[in-house]
């Protein structure tokens, strides 16, 4: 069993940027600027968002933080869109989610132009990918693609099995592993909380991509022997053991799983970085200089 270390290879992307972005401002180009905004006081959010920050400043980009109260109604948080929108000086921004149950996600997703969405969460950018044109891919997703291809994996002609029909992992992932190219070229299989027989499945696949949000899902027994194992989920879990309370577990029983596989990767410090690494990546291409 080999580890997939994501934090490692985030690490890797990042000194890799670090200095295109040099480069780039060396030749008179302009340094790219992400912007984040958050609206609320969720932990975990800040604690994404703020690693989103520090991650700019290691590579040499600009950012800025955008933060708005929880009681922001919606139609103030559409005119900040708009205003970021219109701002030259931003090349991309995200909405860190979940936003408050009183504003709708969707109508703030259709509201960001598809040119600065660096989540690629827009519909125009996920038509792109499903056509395989050109365009900011999802950022997890991608990630998720980034770390294959650097560990060489081979996934053409393999079975691949997505856990999880999300539109921001499960669904682009599905569409990635298909798609033409490498990685990619992958038979892949969806299944979701309404599938029936589904450690039947996953015991057949030689890639298992899980993305179901429910803490340590998969055990040995849904896993063929060695299988590429991904694990996108990662939860809370209170352990009064731990100096902090809880620990960090993913959608994978990691224990009884890591036994059985060729690689895996592990939570924290697999796909989490490669997130933010494949944010970086959109951040970059979209600067229009």
């Amino acid at each position: 069993m080999q580890l997939l270390d994501g934090k490692k290879t985030s690490q890797d992307i990042q000194l890799e940027l670090a200095d295109l972005v040099k480069a780039k401002v060396a030749k008179g180009g302009k340094s790219p600027h992400l912007a984040a905004v958050l609206v609320g006081e969720d932990g975990a959010s800040l604690t994404y968002v703020n690693a989103k920050v520090k991650a700019c400043e290691r590579v040499g980009f600009k950012s800025s933080l955008i933060k708005l109260s929880q009681s922001i109604s919606e139609e103030e948080l559409l005119e900040e869109i708009e205003a970021l929108n219109n701002n030259s000086d931003i090349d991309g921004f995200i909405v860190q989610l979940p936003l408050p149950k009183h504003i709708d996600e969707t109508k703030i997703t259709l509201a960001v132009d598809p040119t600065k969405d660096v989540d690629g969460f827009h519909p125009q950018n996920v038509g792109r990918m499903a056509l395989g044109l050109p365009t900011f891919l999802p950022a997890t997703p991608n990630g998720v693609i980034e770390l294959l291809k650097r560990y060489k994996i081979q996934t053409e002609g393999k079975n691949c099995v997505v856990v999880g029909r999300s539109n921001i992992v499960g669904s682009p992932m599905s569409i990635l592993m298909s798609r033409k190219g490498n990685p990619g070229n992958a038979t892949v299989t969806l299944v979701h909380s309404r599938t029936k027989n589904m450690s039947e499945i996953t015991k057949e696949a030689d890639i298992l991509i899980v993305a179901l949000g429910i803490p340590e899902f998969i055990n040995a027994d849904m896993v063929k022997e060695g299988a590429v194992v991904i694990d996108v989920g990662i939860h809370r879990v209170e352990d009064a053991t731990a100096k902090r309370g809880f620990r960090l577990k993913g959608d994978v029983k990691f224990e009884e799983v890591s036994s059985k596989c060729s690689f895996i990767t592990p939570v924290p410090g697999g796909v989490g970085p490669m997130t933010i690494a494949s944010l970086l990546m959109n951040t970059y291409q979209s600067v229009n200089d």
